[in-house]
């Protein structure tokens, strides 16, 4: 059977002063602190509200939409932030999407080029992290293999929450560290993914 490509496999690490560079005005509010709550069986329906706004805003120019992210997964405590992943043709003209978003409430806040042309906007009360990505960029595929498998796997599910859990606690004098100090569980993670192969 054969495996997963290298595009896939490879992930992008990014750094601290990479962040710094894509960043767009002023950062989110939220990115001072780390609050996790317990999963809520509401975010589900919150994400199908901002699915239906997104197509409603751009059109045909809605290439996907998905839910990704920990509120994407059941049982798995997570900021209460709803990460969408919003794949368009083409990222790098702006001009076709980025002010229908910014009309519908939304500011832009990343611009990462370096990343598979990654965009990303927030809404006003910083509680929607809009994920804009190009058609064929290998981070949705990464992000939806990363969301079932946790959907499918509890043993993982549980590393990944108490891993959250003690960086939320560990980092909360730098809450700028939480994310990259996730991704040597992540990356065992992926390591487990990638070996089972696509199903």
């Amino acid at each position: 059977m054969a495996g997963y490509p290298p595009e896939i496999t490879e992930r992008f690490h990014g750094t601290p002063e990479q962040l710094e560079a894509g960043l767009v005005g002023q950062p989110p509010t939220r990115w001072r602190s780390i609050v996790l709550e317990d999963y809520d069986p509401g975010w589900p329906r919150r994400y199908d509200a901002i699915h239906a706004a997104l197509v409603e805003t751009l059109g045909d120019r809605v290439v996907a939409v998905e839910h990704v992210g920990s509120t994407s997964v059941p049982g798995l405590p997570a900021k209460p932030i709803i990460d969408v992943d919003l794949t368009v043709e083409d990222t790098a003209d702006e001009t076709l999407y980025v002010p229908d978003l910014v009309r519908a409430g939304h500011r832009l806040v990343l611009r990462e080029p370096w990343w598979h042309g990654h965009r990303m906007l927030v809404n006003a009360e910083d509680d929607i992290h809009l994920h804009v990505w190009p058609v064929g960029a290998p981070e949705l595929v990464r992000h939806r293999l990363f969301r079932d498998w946790l959907r499918s796997h509890p043993e993982d599910l549980e590393l990944y929450a108490s891993t959250k859990r003690r960086l939320a606690r560990d980092t909360v004098e730098r809450p700028g560290d939480y994310s990259l100090a996730k991704n040597d569980v992540i990356d065992a993670i992926y390591a487990r993914i990638f070996a089972a192969g696509p199903g």
